[in-house]
């Protein structure tokens, strides 16, 4: 347990048709990494006519070897929980060897813009291509052999982050918005935490008993975990509120102060966590800036 939260740092293991229940197998895509733990987690949902929920990055051979491994099965379905590169593009390629159409999401957007150099940061992990057959909304519900799957939407880490709950499993796909391994990440534009906070507090009233994350293991206890999750969130505020308080007033200096002994290749993603915390507070009137919230600006208690 770190900070409060009860992480499962299992490692799920890449290029396996693994079950998880009669109607749920995982499959890991191997492009492990600070941001994908052991891989992306792709999920083949029925038996026979089945629908495959975020094919990956698409990397070479990927889609083929997913196929060969459900044999003589059909994919009918293919569904994407939000467009970041290491999700949704395999879609496409899995498409191109199916024909099955692509249900999930929206298209790529940004919640709001940046300054340029800002924007360059995050443009490597955002999947301008995807484009739907169908677009799925709150409630929408695709309908498989034996089994339904539900959109919920779940802004935040993406601002067109949806969940797949399977009812028939009382289980929950949950994308990046929950994962049993790591905090999410959540970088302004294409994230925003007051909207991830508020879709913690949807899933908090959630019944299902397990989700299925996209990367690592099962969040399998999922009230306690998000509980866990928002105070954690809380916490981190509440510090970077308290640290301007006692004169802290630039990105960097916030996440050496924060982030003690973080790894070199995880502060950018550190900065962009703070920089959203900030342009949350500075909504709420908590800190002020002087003109819109920037990842280079300075910050002054509100």
């Amino acid at each position: 347990m770190a900070d409060g939260i009860p992480f499962d740092r299992s490692r799920p293991e890449p290029g396996r048709l693994y079950p998880l229940s009669p109607l749920v197998r995982r499959w890991v895509v191997p492009n492990p990494g600070p941001f994908t733990f052991t891989g992306t987690c792709c999920y083949v949902a029925g038996r026979g006519r089945v629908a495959v929920i975020d094919p990956g990055p698409g990397q070479a051979g990927e889609a083929e070897a997913l196929l060969a491994a459900l044999g003589d099965e059909t994919v009918a379905d293919i569904l994407v929980t939000h467009t970041h590169r290491d999700h949704s593009p395999g879609a496409r390629r899995l498409q191109a060897l199916t024909g099955a159409p692509i249900s999930g999401c929206a298209p790529h957007w940004a919640a709001r813009s940046l300054a340029a150099g800002e924007q360059a940061m995050l443009d490597a992990s955002a999947d301008r291509g995807h484009r739907p057959d169908r677009l799925m909304q709150e409630g929408d519900s695709l309908d498989g052999a034996g089994f339904r799957l539900i959109a919920l939407a779940t802004p935040g880490h993406t601002m067109n982050h949806l969940c797949f709950a399977l009812p028939e499993d009382n289980a929950l796909f949950s994308g990046d918005h929950v994962m049993a391994w790591s905090t999410s990440i959540v970088a302004p534009p294409d994230g925003s935490m007051a909207s991830y906070m508020a879709s913690l507090e949807k899933l908090r009233g959630r019944p299902e008993a397990i989700f299925w994350p996209g990367h690592g293991g099962p969040v399998t206890d999922p009230p306690r975990f998000v509980r866990a999750l928002l105070g954690h969130r809380r916490m981190r505020e509440a510090s970077i509120l308290a640290a301007i308080r006692a004169g802290t007033a630039e990105i960097p200096s916030l996440v050496d102060q924060l982030y003690e002994g973080l790894a070199p290749q995880l502060k950018g993603a550190a900065a962009l966590s703070v920089y959203a915390h900030l342009e949350d507070l500075v909504a709420q009137g908590q800190v002020r800036t002087d003109g819109p919230p920037s990842l280079t600006g300075h910050y002054r208690s509100g």
